[in-house]
């Protein structure tokens, strides 16, 4: 934990800098909370716990660590669980989110022997704050103005929404993609690099993205944005549906392609799993949760005043009850990871589910 320990003042640190250190910390404390958080959570963690900084954001000051947290089986040929959050500066309820279940798991690692043994069957990695420049300075983008949802070297094979599916007009307007001839932002270059560190080679993997945006429904994304067209993996995407369905059938989530709504360039996911799934015998389905935040606008319309309140809870008692509520889904997840066996589909199934899944979400493309 080199950057909590950077921060700590020390007796023989010279005044200049313990002022640097403490102006450092009262700026993280008022600015990024969550990465306080984080670390705080970081040092008190067991041993079991593997914490590793991918990437350092230098914003004036500040080094901004890009944190890395493993746990779980070390087996190459385990299922995986990745949890994503905080691509999107503004959006700090899906850092939030992904804070909130690595507490649920180290809480619960210390007595509930259940998880202590699912974890041998499967390794859960967590990037919680990926854009924490983004988080710092309030914004979508990361400090140079570059939408990392739009960043990635993927097009769209049709037109895209005006603005909202990428532009390269300038990083002074939403959604800019960066310049192509200067390759992906650091962030998408460190979330790339962990995700070819961990996932190719493994019989199942699954990556869930936390954000929030405009909507009265919590969704579930899954590629493809930048075109129309099912995924190969389609069927896979359905079975778990349908399986997360049955176990819970009260649930609120709605299931769609992100296609459904908009085409998009350079989405990373997308990039990502055609990457991963290229020489691939295994399944990665990449997915993204969708925090609906015309409901908390709603009860509360004045938050419309505030940047933050666009897309982040803001009255106490209804951000805990959306750090709690998504714990059932994210358990789900590490749970089907551990047994995809029993419920992923071959054969005949996989076709059937196919037929299935383009009929329920692509029956109207010609």
């Amino acid at each position: 934990m080199t950057e909590l320990r950077a921060l700590t003042p020390h007796a023989s640190i010279p005044r200049e800098q313990e002022g640097r250190d403490r102006r450092q910390r009262h700026l993280l404390r008022t600015f990024l909370p969550e990465l306080v958080d984080l670390e705080r959570i970081l040092a008190e963690a067991p041993e079991a716990v593997a914490t590793s900084v991918v990437d350092r954001i230098t914003l004036d000051e500040l080094a901004l660590p890009v944190y890395r947290v493993d746990l779980g089986s070390c087996r190459p040929d385990a299922p995986a669980v990745l949890m994503v959050g905080g691509v999107h500066g503004l959006e700090r309820i899906g850092a939030q989110v992904v804070i909130a279940w690595l507490k649920t798991l180290l809480a619960r690692l210390a007595w509930d022997k259940t998880l202590q043994g699912l974890l041998q069957q499967v390794r859960i990695t967590l990037m919680p704050i990926v854009n924490p420049g983004g988080m710092f300075l309030n914004q979508r983008s990361n400090p140079n103005g570059v939408d990392l949802m739009r960043n990635a070297p993927i097009a769209a094979q049709e037109r895209s929404a005006f603005l909202l599916g990428g532009q390269r007009l300038s990083a002074r307007l939403p959604w800019y993609t960066g310049r192509p001839d200067e390759g992906m932002e650091p962030e998408s270059q460190a979330l790339a690099a962990v995700i070819e560190d961990l996932l190719p080679g493994r019989p199942f993997s699954v990556a869930l993205d936390c954000h929030s945006g405009f909507g009265w429904q919590d969704q579930i994304w899954f590629p493809y944005a930048y075109r129309r067209r099912p995924m190969r993996r389609i069927a896979s995407v359905m079975a778990l549906k349908l399986t997360w369905e049955q176990t819970y059938p009260n649930h609120a989530y709605r299931f769609e392609p992100q296609s459904r709504h908009y085409l998009t360039h350079g989405d990373l996911w997308d990039y990502f799993y055609k990457q991963v799934n290229r020489d691939n015998a295994g399944v990665f389905l990449p997915l993204t949760l969708e925090m609906g935040s015309w409901r908390w606008i709603r009860k509360r319309p004045r938050q419309l005043l505030r940047l933050q309140g666009l897309f982040n809870p803001m009255v106490p008692h209804r951000h805990k009850r959306v750090l709690r509520s998504h714990l059932s889904w994210m358990d789900f997840l590490l749970n089907a990871a551990a047994s995809h066996e029993n419920w992923l589909p071959t054969g005949d199934q996989e076709s059937m589910l196919r037929e299935a899944a383009i009929m329920h979400w692509y029956r109207d493309l010609d």
